[in-house]
């Protein structure tokens, strides 16, 4: 199960690196940004972006030990979203030992 999760995310990760490639190559973000700002629903849609990076970025500063990577993902949640997540999660996958259970990585290991 453990490696179905690491391809699942990996190929969520990918697919989110091709569109916003593909997207780019369109124009630039910042030209779509002047067009869409505007609009109340990508107002809505961008907050609730945000809000969701910043819920999971609240339980991975929980599962980090330590301020520096917390700053440091903090920082890559915030720029990069859910593409920071899906490479997040499966580093969490990976670190686990096969006599550990999956669901240890929700839990935040004791000093």
């Amino acid at each position: 199960m453990k490696n179905f999760f690491i391809g699942f995310f990996a190929v969520i990760l990918l697919s989110m690196m091709a569109m916003t490639f593909w997207a780019s190559m369109e124009r630039s973000v910042f030209q779509a940004g002047r067009g869409l700002w505007p609009d109340p629903w990508f107002l809505a849609t961008v907050l609730e972006a945000y809000f969701g990076f910043l819920i999971f970025y609240i339980w991975m500063a929980y599962k980090e030990k330590t301020a520096l990577p917390r700053v440091l993902w903090f920082i890559l949640i915030m720029a990069l979203g859910n593409m920071a997540a899906a490479f997040y999660v499966p580093l969490l996958l990976i670190k686990l030992r096969t006599v550990d259970p999956q669901g240890k990585i929700f839990l935040r290991e004791e000093r």
